[in-house]
């Protein structure tokens, strides 16, 4: 154990060792690697829906609002949807590492 402020902390060592903290980090780059793919096809897509479906895309939903540019505006919608979904999920493994220092504390009292 070492100090960190006013609190003893497990050493790295011990933490990088707990099969709770490898399952973790595993959901946690499962995650990101998710978001991140979602994020770049979605962010893809317009210019190749512009690209091969430029018909499709000039329709006109609403006065001079087309299929361009509400696809274009759901991008700013899907951005946050994408920002709020990882906070959620780093809220999780936030609550998960409390258990797994609390576990490593366990193991290096015994």
């Amino acid at each position: 154990m070492y100090a960190v402020g006013n609190s003893l902390m497990p050493s790295w060592d011990r933490i990088h060792g707990l099969p709770s903290y490898r399952r973790m980090i595993a959901r946690k780059i499962r995650a990101v690697a998710v978001l991140t793919v979602f994020f770049l096809a979605y962010y893809f897509a317009l210019p190749l829906l512009v690209g091969y479906w430029p018909e499709l895309m000039a329709r006109k939903v609403w006065g001079y609002v087309n299929w361009a540019y509400l696809f274009a505006f759901s991008q700013f919608l899907m951005a946050w949807a994408v920002a709020f979904a990882y906070m959620r999920h780093a809220d999780r493994c936030d609550r998960m590492s409390e258990g797994i220092l609390a576990e490593a504390e366990e193991a290096g009292a015994a």
